[in-house]
Parts: structure tokens; sequence; C-alpha cells
């Protein structure tokens, strides 16, 4: 009967430390996904696999909450089905052991209600895309006052790629002057070759 955690964060820009503190020590085995997105099915993510070879009939399975399953709600909700039937304990922090019946009907609603509030951002993101295009159409400007959709340039690319001519500059002259990656220099300088 072991114990055993399970960490997942969706970029590599996060970090499991958090859940993995929020959850405590005494586990005999943790397994993890970072980097990768919850809309990937649970089977299908590295570390969960490895999880699912490991993890044995009498064991708990310890999670920080049950979107570290998944975002889709039949994903998640096939997930602890499939653990249940395995004669795992599933304990999401918060909720507390889940087991058949009650706890199956419990992640239900939650995951329908996780999967439902994903929707509902999107929804909300792909209004605020068509207000910037629409913005961005007849002003020039998107209704945030940006000049474009996606992330600021970090320069303007045909004052960087001018200077660069016209000083004769390298790379990293460029770079230093206008506190630009090399990245950047070499796009917008390529992107304005007279």
């Amino acid at each position: 009967m072991s114990r055993v955690a399970y960490f997942r964060v969706s970029t590599e820009a996060q970090s499991i430390e958090a859940q993995r503190k929020a959850l405590g020590d005494g586990f005999d085995r943790e397994f993890a996904d970072e980097g990768v997105s919850g809309a990937i099915l649970a089977a299908d993510r590295p570390g969960f696999a490895k999880l699912l070879d490991y993890i044995r009939e009498g064991d708990t399975l310890y999670v920080y909450a049950l979107d570290r399953l998944g975002r889709d709600a039949l994903d998640v909700q096939a997930t602890v089905r499939k653990l249940l039937d395995r004669g795992v304990t599933l304990d999401v922090k918060g909720l507390g052991p889940i087991g058949r019946g009650v706890g199956e009907l419990i992640v239900a609603v939650l995951a329908q209600m996780a999967d439902m509030e994903r929707q509902r951002i999107k929804e909300r993101c792909d209004s605020g895309r068509v207000a910037a295009r629409a913005s961005l159409d007849s002003t020039g400007l998107t209704h945030r006052g940006k000049a474009s959709l996606g992330r600021p340039f970090a320069a303007d690319a045909k004052a960087v790629a001018a200077w660069r001519r016209e000083n004769g500059a390298t790379i990293r002259q460029t770079m230093d002057h206008f506190n630009i990656s090399k990245a950047s220099v070499s796009r917008y300088c390529a992107e304005n070759e007279a």
C-alpha cells in the first residue's frame, strides 16, 4: 500500500513545487508532468503513464486538484474510474478520499464545472480577439490601444534595421543599442532589407 503523488504544470515556466508543498511529504513515489497541457489525455502524458504502470490495488494517489488530472471532464472521469477499478484510492486536496458512488458523482460535477469554465474563458478570449481585430481594422489600434494583436514589438523594426545599416553595426552592437535579443535584431533586419 503505497502513497503516491502526482503533479502537473502546463508550461515549462511553471513549477510543481507549490503543489508539492501543499501536499506535504511522506510519499513512497512521486510522478510529474512538467510543461504538459491538461488538454492531453492523462494516459498519454509521460509521467502519468509511468504512474499507471506503477500504481497497484490498495495504493492511494494524492493530487493537488482534479484539474491536475486533466481539463476534459470526460477524460478526468474516465481516469478516476480507471483508478477506482484498479482498487486505488484517489485523495484530492480539499476533497479527501474519493470512492465509488458519491465520490464519483462529486468528481463528475467538479470536472464538468471546470470544463464549463474553460469553455467560458475560451469564449471571452475569442470575443476579445474579435473586438481587437475590428478596432485594428477601423482605427489602426486594438481596443486596448496596441498596434497589433500579438505581443508588443521589442522595438521599431524599421528603426533597428536603418540604425544598423547606417552605422555599419554588428548584431551585438545593435542588440546593445536597442536592448533587444539577437533573434529580434536578425528578424527585424531580414524583414527590412534595403
